[in-house]
């Protein structure tokens, strides 16, 4: 995120349009969904085409010729994409569909993977057909079935437990190496005691990576990933910044993940991170409620931290002053779900019954303030989870289908912290609900209170509440337009005077960045619509955004952030994707704040967000560990 020079805006603005523009007029505009081009209408006078159909007709005739140019656009352009039917869209209809064959033995499974370009889930015709899609998958190590197979909740020759199919199949889309996946069941050879079962999955192109370079500052940003290393499903990170106007002008982070370790399910990940303000070393086994029927769940893992805590600005203070604070703490957590009887046969109630246990031991060696103590917390947590998951596209992804979580949980914590100096009691409750219609869209809700008690008095506590709605997907054509509204309350109770919240980007306004302002208190409100278009070059695919921010704080445990009038941040943009490959979202914003912090003389109204973070996300309803509440 840079400042914008008043040359640069105009020079940006200029840019975008004309990508636009190009985009406009080069990329393939997709045919409506089950239609192709009407050839009497290529026979016509050209005087009757629109400029569009004649330019496209031209770039068609020039890819036929077998000269460079032709070669060459063949390669880039894609005349003839057309959008792919999501077949069962509504999962709950899946999920019924299915149950006829309950509790049948798996007679036969087959496993087909695809890899990342030319093929298709619904069009088994489709294949690899210009230099690019085949070179693509010469580089790509396809997805072992041996890892998809592991990834089951069936097994051949025995029985199929309900919601193994569907839960299976969600979870094979949900693997960051796996861009679609359906699993089958071939009716013509199912008998009434046993069931022939078909898996297909498509690869996205694993490796990837990203960078960035300011010619003015010579500083930059290096990094790479491989999501399914070798096949295996292993994803390796890295990154690497250079000539930051830092203390120090270089940061390093690397991360090495496997997601399944055979069949157990039992994930495990190292982590090490060395930036200028936080340093971690890191090593977790961990286990999820990754499914409705998974019994136990649970961690056990270790971490060094050490990291620069920014610490209460004074009047008189015009930069941020940081303090030192280390320690190594241990993690160990047990979980066990427990399902309600049914008198159904076949019927799998989806509502959960979960208890948890969790031990964190922290010893602090070095601490900015008297505010800290090496502790050992305990923590149990009783919860009610029912989760169920739909299909639906173009929420986070251009095109691919998406699994949308809904349900509802309830959980209640209790704790027990022994320090080095003195010794509190933890209480937390927490609930959250999410309904997903085709016709109205996606509404979520959440309340969080936790807070420790000492003396009779509470302290270090926490109210956090937060909305989400999404919007019924709108479509004119091939042109599709989506709204997204959220809504969140963060109140500090009694918070140390080091504990503040911020503003800065997902935390409150996208783009906006100030490390003096901050309060104990904080409301923010954003809107954001995303208009996808038809246009794609080279795979990718373009959406308009528009955004509109606002955020309240306040500092006291008796103040209202409505009292102060609201920061607030507006901007449009462009966000790039190709969902066959493992980059992140490309996007390129530019904002507005009409009002900066009145002690940042330096402050700029202007910014250009260049971020490849998607700023909402859904949020499942499985058991997690217990934990104290999070205040950021």
């Amino acid at each position: 995120m840079h400042p914008l020079h008043p040359y640069n805006k105009q020079w940006l603005l200029t840019l975008i349009v004309s990508a636009l523009l190009f985009c406009t007029q080069v990329c393939y505009a997709q045919d409506p969904i089950n239609s192709k081009p009407d050839t009497t209408a290529i026979q016509q006078d050209t005087v009757k085409q629109n400029f569009d159909q004649r330019l496209i007709e031209n770039l068609r005739r020039i890819s036929k010729r077998k000269t460079i140019m032709g070669k060459l656009l063949d390669a880039i352009l894609d005349f003839d994409r057309k959008e792919e039917d999501v077949y069962g869209l509504d999962a709950e209809l899946i999920q019924r569909e299915y149950e006829k064959h309950n509790y049948k033995i798996v007679r036969r499974l087959d496993i087909v993977t695809l890899d990342a370009f030319g093929y298709s889930l619904n069009d088994s015709t489709r294949v690899p057909r210009n230099i690019l899609e085949k070179a693509g998958n010469a580089l790509h190590v396809k997805t072992s079935r041996g890892l998809v197979r592991n990834q089951l909740l069936f097994r051949r020759d025995e029985a199929l437990e309900p919601l193994a199919l569907v839960e299976s199949e969600r979870l094979l889309r949900q693997t960051p190496y796996i861009l679609d996946a359906r699993i089958v069941v071939n009716n013509l050879t199912s008998t009434d005691d046993s069931v022939d079962v078909f898996v297909l999955t498509k690869d996205v192109f694993s490796l990837g990576g990203s960078g960035s370079y300011s010619p003015s500052s010579g500083s930059g940003r290096v990094s790479l990933r491989e999501l399914n290393f070798l096949g295996r499903g292993h994803q390796v990170r890295g990154s690497y910044r250079f000539n930051m106007n830092r203390p120090r002008p270089w940061e390093a982070s690397g991360a090495y993940s496997i997601q399944s370790i055979g069949r157990t399910y039992i994930g495990a990940d190292l982590v090490y991170t060395n930036e200028n303000f936080y340093k971690e070393k890191s090593a977790y086994l961990h286990r999820d409620f990754f499914a409705t029927n998974t019994k136990y769940a649970g961690a056990v893992g270790y971490a060094a931290i050490e990291e620069q805590l920014l610490l209460p600005r004074a009047p008189e203070d015009t930069i941020p002053l940081y303090g030192d604070l280390k320690y190594n703490r241990t993690d160990v957590w047990l979980g066990r779900s427990f399902k309600f009887k049914s008198y159904l046969l076949g019927y799998e109630p989806r509502g959960r019954l979960i208890v948890g246990l969790r031990m964190i031991d922290t010893d602090y060696t070095q601490t900015p303030t008297d505010n800290f103590q090496s502790n050992t917390l305990t923590l149990g947590s009783i919860g009610y989870s029912v989760r169920k998951y739909y299909k639906d596209r173009y929420l986070f992804g251009f095109g691919r289908t998406e699994d949308i979580p809904a349900g509802a949980l309830i959980s209640l914590t209790a704790g027990y912290e022994k320090g080095d100096i003195t010794e509190r009691k933890y209480f937390a409750a927490s609930t959250s609900f999410a309904r997903y219609r085709t016709q109205s869209g996606y509404i979520y809700g959440s309340a969080t209170w936790g807070s420790f008690l000492r003396d009779d008095r509470w302290e270090q506590g926490v109210l956090e509440l937060e909305t989400l709605y999404f919007t019924k997907l709108r479509e004119w054509g091939n042109w599709k337009l989506r709204h997204y509204i959220q809504g969140r309350g963060t109140f500090g109770i009694n918070r140390n005077p080091e504990e503040l919240l911020p503003i800065n980007n997902e935390n409150g306004l996208r783009g906006f960045r100030s490390d003096l302002l901050r309060g104990s208190r904080r409301v923010t409100f954003n809107y954001e619509a995303n208009l996808y278009t038809p246009f794609s070059l080279l795979g990718f695919r373009l959406a308009a955004v528009a955004f509109a921010d606002m955020a309240w704080l306040s500092t006291g445990n008796k103040s209202s952030p409505f009292q102060n009038k609201p920061y607030s941040g507006y901007g449009l943009g462009v966000r790039f994707r190709n969902e066959y490959l493992s980059f992140s979202t490309i996007q390129i914003l530019i904002g507005y704040y009409p009002k900066g912090p009145s002690f940042e003389e330096d402050f700029n109204n202007f910014r250009i967000l260049e971020s490849s973070r998607p700023y909402y996300d859904f949020t499942d309803f499985r058991f997690s560990r217990p934990g104290v509440a999070n205040f950021r």
